[in-house]
């Protein structure tokens, strides 16, 4: 890995770990994540004009994929909201971050997409897993079944399957994309293209849960008036990280790489909960985060 793939990755982990932070610091709602990610979109809606000769090209199964994608990426937000509202983003952003990668792994078996994983991938598996059991203790070595019965478990945990649903979703669209015949559209311009396409999807999607729920419907006019910047920031944030991601892939030998160097994310999100919102600092907790990201960087490393 180059200097330039570790700064741009670590730049990446910081800027995700930073838009959540700003979300559950200001307004952690449904509404607040339609507005950010329709600013973030629209950010980002110029490529779909750029690469307009590439849209007659997207298959109607990549569309269909980019409804449900988003469906799943709107829910995912619903719930990550009502995680942070109602406990702390040192618990709720590393549950909801590591499990995906549980779930996928699980679900990529089942579907037969997945190869017999190696040592190091299972041992990180399992290191993910303790670190998960652990995180929500009060006393290291003290399990009470009632640390995990809370809203912000099981938020957390419902915000999980909406990533890895979406995280499913998008590996199958991309790989139709590479797949098209007579290769009309490079990776990169397959995967912004869907990106746009999906991020609209997920709009429309929060739209009809806020216009379905009344105290969304409530919170929309004031963060339109209150927090608009912070939504703003958000969204930018959100988009940025995967447009750095994507830059960085091309200064890596192997993409693994940049699976485990975004894991730094982790222990950002938990520090600026845990120095900036004064959120509690249980050694269970620090434990777990940390046995969380050496899984996750196993993981990706294989």
């Amino acid at each position: 890995m180059t200097t330039t793939a570790a700064i741009l990755l670590i730049l990446s982990a910081f800027t995700h770990a930073g838009w959540n932070f700003i979300s559950k610091k200001k307004h952690p709602t449904q509404a607040f994540y339609l507005v950010a990610n329709t600013i973030g979109v629209a950010c980002v809606l110029p490529l779909l004009f750029y690469y307009a000769d590439l849209i007659p090209w997207v298959p109607s199964a990549v569309w269909i994929i980019a409804a449900l994608s988003g469906l799943f990426l709107a829910a995912y937000l619903e719930a990550l909201a009502g995680a942070y509202r109602a406990g702390d983003i040192s618990l709720a952003y590393p549950l909801a971050r590591s499990l995906p990668v549980i779930f996928v792994f699980v679900l990529s078996l089942a579907m037969g997409n997945s190869a017999v994983p190696g040592g190091w991938f299972l041992t990180g598996i399992i290191l993910v897993v303790i670190g998960c059991i652990i995180l929500p203790w009060a006393t290291l070595g003290v399990f009470h079944f009632s640390d995990y019965m809370n809203l912000c478990c099981l938020l957390a945990v419902v915000a999980a399957v909406g990533v890895a649903g979406y995280t499913v979703a998008d590996d199958l669209a991309l790989r139709y994309l590479r797949e098209l015949p007579g290769k009309p559209m490079s990776p990169v311009e397959g995967t912004l293209v869907y990106m746009v396409l999906e991020g609209i999807s997920c709009s429309l999607w929060q739209s009809l849960f806020v216009g379905v729920n009344r105290r969304e419907r409530h919170s929309l006019p004031e963060v339109l008036k209150s927090f608009k910047g912070p939504a703003a920031l958000t969204g930018i944030g959100i988009y940025l990280t995967y447009g750095i991601v994507l830059v960085s892939m091309n200064y890596v030998s192997n993409v693994s790489y940049v699976a485990a160097f975004r894991q730094l994310s982790i222990p950002f999100g938990a520090i600026l909960g845990m120095v900036l919102l004064k959120e509690p600092r249980y050694v269970p907790k620090i434990f777990g985060i940390a046995t969380i990201f050496i899984g996750l960087v196993l993981v990706g490393i294989k």
